[in-house]
């Protein structure tokens, strides 16, 4: 998996919710006015139904609904199941909800991802809210939850543990700031027009105050389904329901604006709105009213009196009705520019691997391989393993080693549950305390692929890469095997890493994301210069039949005994010490760094027939240590390395002939594998190799060269 420097998130809005340049309302023109400052708008799509065609944005995606009269369909389950099929079939980090309880449970029921939760209205009054046990339940469901003011956040922790609202944050509504124009002498209600929203202690009040100055007018902007209030003066006029645009020009405009609500407001946008834009603004002290801004007039008492007085006061006292148009103008709370950003972050925070990747560049890794307990560490330094941990640590990252096999040795099971079934209950828990980055494994099949699903559904956007450094050759029967391993786990992961060129792959395995790396070598671990000293043998060679075996294995032969037999007799005055072959016993840990110390030159002989790039993990102990090292040409190491540091041959004759050759020149000899050992350590150190799987990993330019 390639990651994106960018965020793909649904955004959507409940059905009812008219995503129009016409009918927009709180919702809608939150979700638009944040969309169009937000760094992640390239990649956020926005849904929701309405029948109209003038959306507020383009990225919007509108969903047909068919039950919407319908008394025995559901309309949310009829929503619902259209977005699953939109969510399912895009790759989203994040979905967010809006102020629909209900359909965040559907949701959730049945996908797994990161969820935000938007609530724009008194939590207490929303179906799926209204208890502490479905608001309990929405928190264990999102990454977190999003309130349009505190007063809507400590109406959903009513009753509930105020600890648990570190999962939750405020994000205002917002607006741009404004130039200033020409007043002129309006007084402005913007909203239902109904008792709930003060309608009535208007109407009493402006009545009142357009009777006694003549040179002031009102409006009214917006409607009622069921009207009961009327205001009849010749100097009112109600506009009825404008657009969002015509809003905001009428409040740039006028003088005094007026939010008298009864109801509790959840933020009062028409607050905000009319501040940010000149208005001396009169409001009651209802809901989030008092969080719009710090520069309105709030109502002693919530009656048409009360407020006949406050905007005489501003009528008759220009100062002062100046001071706070200037003060509401400059000083506006919630500016649209820095509550994106804020909301931006909070978006990355839900993704914890994104925050780590393009913030911090440190990763959490946990490396799983056998560390070989079993074998008291005799493979130490033959371990690529724990060479990968070296060069993580060295690049920055952070890494938790698990041994699969030792796990399950030491932890053998007398009780009904398999073993394995306690290792995937092991890798889960570790991996929710510890939050990997990536998943970097090797050598195993006791993974299990329900555990790697989980691994995702915890951390959608983790990695896992799987790597191996046996041969991956169709025609080798050992290799056979070892294909069938690496293909249990190749199209899950997101990365496979193998030390053979992946051009040689059969049809029969997926080598899209299949990337070869070289054998690296560690600073302290082919930690000699055997050409600054004087061994006593010539040639060294080393082989067993399995890491996991210390001895021969009876009437077992490969190619390669038959190779060396054949050589030997053509290097009859050759001191060579041959290890695995003719009866002599594989050697290991430091009795291999001893034997390998004591030989001037080392034969870099693999398994199966001469494969492009891949060696064994040997090419690093007599490379990485200073001996001399011969190649099969075939291997085409060419393109690694030249002929001034490494030795290559065509055939056993002419491999005897240099063997030969080097074992009486020195001076040559010494000279070619100090190259070869400061070329080995240039370009394929245990860092590089390191960094460049974090490279592929993170999608990010990546080469061993």
């Amino acid at each position: 998996m390639n990651i994106k420097k960018n965020l793909n998130i649904a955004t959507i809005l409940p059905y009812k919710e008219n995503y129009t340049f016409a009918k927009a309302s709180a919702a809608s023109l939150w979700v638009s006015e944040f969309f169009k400052k937000s760094k992640y708008k390239k990649n956020n799509i926005i849904y929701g139904h309405t029948r109209s065609k003038d959306y507020l944005s383009k990225n919007y995606k509108n969903i047909n609904l068919k039950n919407l009269k319908s008394k025995l369909k559901s309309t949310t389950n009829e929503y619902a199941e259209k977005l699953l099929k939109e969510i399912n079939n895009n790759n989203y980090d994040i979905i967010e909800v809006h102020n629909r309880p209900l359909l965040l449970f559907k949701l959730t029921n049945k996908v797994k991802n990161k969820f935000i939760f938007y609530f724009h209205n008194d939590p207490l009054s929303m179906k799926g809210s209204k208890s502490v046990k479905e608001r309990l339940k929405i928190l264990e469901s999102v990454e977190k939850i999003i309130f349009v003011s505190e007063w809507v956040r400590e109406r959903f922790f009513l009753d509930i543990d105020q600890k648990l609202q570190t999962k939750t944050e405020v994000v205002y509504p917002s607006v741009n700031k404004q130039n200033k124009i020409k007043k002129e002498k309006n007084i402005i209600f913007v909203g239902r027009l109904n008792y709930s929203k003060g309608y009535d202690i208007f109407k009493d009040a402006v009545v009142r105050i357009l009777d006694k100055f003549p040179k002031w007018n009102a409006y009214s902007l917006g409607d009622e389904d069921r009207r009961d209030i009327y205001i009849n003066h010749p100097r009112h006029k109600e506009l009825g329901f404008l657009n969002h645009k015509r809003t905001l020009d009428i409040l740039n405009r006028s003088e005094i604006a007026v939010v008298p609500s009864r109801w509790e407001e959840p933020f009062g946008r028409t607050s905000l709105e009319a501040s940010s834009r000149g208005c001396a603004t009169i409001i009651s002290n209802r809901g989030g009213l008092k969080e719009t801004t710090n520069s309105a007039i709030i109502l002693k008492k919530l009656d048409s009196n009360e407020l006949y007085l406050e905007i005489k006061k501003l009528i008759t006292n220009n100062k002062k009705r100046k001071i706070i148009q200037s003060l509401s103008r400059k000083n506006i709370k919630h500016i649209i520019d820095e509550n994106t950003k804020i909301l931006d972050q909070i978006r990355e925070s839900c993704v914890p691997f994104f925050n780590i990747n393009f913030n911090k560049k440190k990763l959490k890794i946990i490396n799983l391989y056998n560390q070989g307990q079993k074998l008291n560490h005799r493979l130490y330094n033959i371990s690529l393993g724990k060479k990968f941990t070296n060069g993580f640590v060295r690049n920055g990252h952070d890494v938790l080693e698990i041994s699969d096999r030792d796990f399950l040795r030491n932890n053998k099971s007398f009780s009904l549950i398999p073993n394995r079934s306690n290792f995937q209950t092991f890798l889960i828990d570790t991996f929710k305390n510890y939050n990997p980055d990536i998943i970097f494994f090797g050598h195993t099949k006791n993974l299990e692929l329900n555990t790697l699903d989980a691994f995702k559904s915890i951390n959608k956007n983790l990695i896992l890469s799987q790597w191996n450094e046996d041969p991956v050759m169709p025609s080798l029967n050992y290799s056979k095997q070892n294909i069938s391993n690496i293909k249990l786990y190749s199209d899950f992961v997101d990365h496979n890493f193998i030390t053979t060129d992946p051009s040689i792959l059969s049809k029969t395995i997926n080598k899209n994301n299949f990337n070869f790396f070289f054998v690296p070598v560690d600073k302290n671990i082919e930690s000699f210069d055997v050409y600054k000293m004087k061994p006593k043998k010539d040639l060294f060679y080393a082989m067993s039949h399995g890491v996991n075996r210390a001895t021969l294995r009876d009437g077992v032969e490969d190619e390669r005994i038959n190779f060396l037999n054949k050589l030997v007799k053509k290097i009859p005055n050759i001191k060579y010490d041959f290890y695995g072959f003719a009866n002599k016993q594989p050697i290991w840990g430091n009795d291999f760094n001893n034997a390998l110390i004591n030989s001037k030159m080392g034969l870099n002989l693999s398994r199966g027939k001469p494969t492009k790039f891949y060696s064994s993990n040997r090419i690093a102990s007599i490379m990485g240590n200073g001996l001399l090292t011969f190649i099969d040409e075939n291997v085409q190491m060419k393109e690694f390395f030249n002929q001034n540091e490494i030795i290559f041959y065509k055939n056993i004759n002419d491999l005897a002939d240099k063997i030969k050759f080097y074992s009486k020149n020195d001076r040559k000899r010494i000279k070619i594998a100090r190259k070869g050992k400061k070329k080995y350590f240039k370009l394929f150190n245990e860092t590089k190799i390191t960094k460049y799987f974090i490279d592929v990993s993170l999608g990010n330019k990546a080469t061993l060269l």
